[in-house]
Formats: C-alpha cells, sequence, structure tokens
C-alpha cells in the first residue's frame, strides 16, 4: 500500500472491491500504523471523511477513506449490484488487505456494509467497529427523509448555485457557505449540467435492502463479537431514543455516545466533538501503537 501525503487526495488509488469493482481510496498516516477504514453514507462519497482521517493519521493511525461502489470516483456496479450484500463484500476485500484486523467505521450506508461485515463474514478482520448515526432499525420517517432528497433533481443543476440552495434547504440547520466550490467534490458534469456523483440507479436496490433486511441486520448485530461503539446526533431522525433503546437491547455492550446538536450526519454537524469522542474511544479500545 503506498504512502500519501494528507494533502495528496485528488488522485485516489484504485482498489478492487467484490467482483472486480474499483473502489477510490485515499490513505493517509503512516504505513505501519494501526489501520482503520472509513466508509462514507449513502450519496456522500470520501471526503466526508477528511478531517476525521487526518485526525486519525496525526495519531498514527494507518487510514484508508473509500468511496462505496457507485459513489464518488468508484465505479458503478453493472447490471444494479447494489444490494447490501455487495457493500459487505467490497469492505471484505479491503479488509483482508490489512496483515492484521481493522478498526471500522462507517456511518449510515457504510455502517451496515460495517455491521454486516463484522456480524456475518469478516468478524476476524475487524478489530472495532464504529457505527455513526446507523442501528439495524433505523426510523423510516428520517430514511424516507433522506431518501427523498437523494432521488430529487434528477435532471441535475444548472449551475452550482443551484445545488448549493438544493443542500441548504435539505441541511437548514448549518449555514450555507459563502463559496460553495467545495461542492464540486460531490458533483459531475454531465451533458451541460451538474448531476450529484452517484450513481442513481442504487437507491432502487439499496432502499429497499434497507428495509427488507432488516432482520438480517439484527441478527448480523447479535453476531457481532468486535468492541462496538455507536456514535449518534442528539438531534438525529434516523437514531432517535426508540431506536437507541433497540439497539441497547440487541448490542448491551456496545458503547454509546450522543454528541449535542448533531443531527444525522453527526462528523459534518460537529466535526470536533465527533472527533473527540471517537479518539478517547480508540485510546482505549484499539490504540494505534
Amino acid at each position: 500500500m503506498p504512502s500519501q501525503s494528507l494533502d495528496d487526495v485528488d488522485q485516489p488509488e484504485r482498489v478492487a472491491g467484490a467482483g472486480g469493482v474499483a473502489l477510490a481510496a485515499d490513505w493517509f498516516g503512516p504505513a505501519d500504523g494501526a489501520p482503520v477504514v472509513l466508509l462514507h453514507g449513502g450519496g456522500q462519497t470520501r471526503h466526508a471523511w477528511g478531517a476525521t482521517a487526518r485526525m486519525l493519521a496525526e495519531r498514527g493511525y494507518r487510514v484508508v477513506a473509500l468511496d462505496l461502489r457507485g459513489h464518488g470516483d468508484s465505479g458503478w456496479a453493472a447490471d444494479l449490484g447494489y444490494s447490501l450484500t455487495a457493500f459487505r463484500d467490497d469492505l471484505v476485500e479491503v479488509l483482508v488487505r490489512f496483515a492484521r484486523p481493522a478498526v471500522v467505521i462507517g456511518a449510515s450506508l457504510g455502517g451496515i456494509a460495517a455491521l454486516l461485515a463484522a456480524g456475518e463474514a469478516a468478524a476476524d478482520r475487524v478489530r472495532v467497529l464504529v457505527l455513526v448515526d446507523i442501528t439495524p432499525a433505523p426510523a423510516r420517517e428520517g430514511a424516507s427523509h433522506i431518501q427523498a432528497f437523494m432521488s430529487a433533481n434528477p435532471e441535475g443543476f444548472a449551475t452550482l448555485d443551484e445545488a448549493a440552495d438544493a443542500v441548504a434547504a435539505y441541511l437548514p440547520h448549518r449555514p450555507r457557505p459563502r463559496n460553495p466550490a467545495g461542492l464540486m467534490k460531490n458533483l459531475r458534469l454531465r451533458d451541460g449540467r451538474l448531476h450529484w456523483h452517484w450513481d442513481p440507479r442504487f437507491m432502487e436496490v439499496t432502499a429497499r435492502d434497507r428495509f427488507a433486511d432488516v432482520d438480517r441486520l439484527v441478527k448480523a448485530a447479535v453476531a457481532v463479537t468486535a468492541p462496538t461503539l455507536l456514535v449518534r446526533g442528539e438531534e438525529s431522525d434516523i437514531v432517535g431514543p426508540e431506536e437507541l433503546a433497540r439497539f441497547r437491547a440487541l448490542m448491551p455492550d456496545a458503547q454509546v455516545i450522543t454528541v449535542p446538536g448533531a443531527r444525522h450526519m453527526v462528523a459534518g454537524d460537529q466535526n470536533t466533538e465527533f472527533g473527540q469522542a471517537l479518539l478517547d474511544y480508540l485510546q482505549a479500545a484499539a490504540p494505534p501503537a
């Protein structure tokens, strides 16, 4: 695994996922550091973890931030290959590259892939499991809100400001950036218009599987043997009090941290608080040495 500068993340490495799908990967930190895998949520890209990846690398971890299949700079899957199993198997392909088990940190869809890997397919490859605002049975209303945003604007946007307006309407609790140029990490120009940089077809499969496979996800959660941390947003519409109570019943040994002022996108809403909570937990559960 070649070493990469913390500032050199515009040209990702390609690693092979399940079925040969090429996954975009940015590497951070010392080559001999304890491995950490970062998996973003549906509709996001590896860039969502930029601050977290740098923070972990500075502490001595060897970090890889991946674009999920069908997202960012990763390949799009043929024949609608976006089942939860496919996302899980991509992660397993990455985990076996490491000489030792890895800390796996997954938000939303990335957390589901991590949960399935730890509970079904690669328990011996997961040192610690960190779920970021996701449980086996999230709140349906909150999930529907996310899906509605992701399904909107199928024709794309005429300008970057139009895209920024859509994000501002979806995330009204965040200040609208004066310069929306950073959104270009999540957009691509096609046919003269800007489109979100994910395969819109993945929603056809993943959203369906997400609620059809709750029993499977519950079984996976019960089977997890790795130390587990759930980080949830205090104002999350995905992991509310009811979902949290169910999670505690399923995984009574797991630790739970609630980040004040954060919603579903915990790291983006309160990055400093999220990062400190994560570091405090990993210092005890999986130190980098």
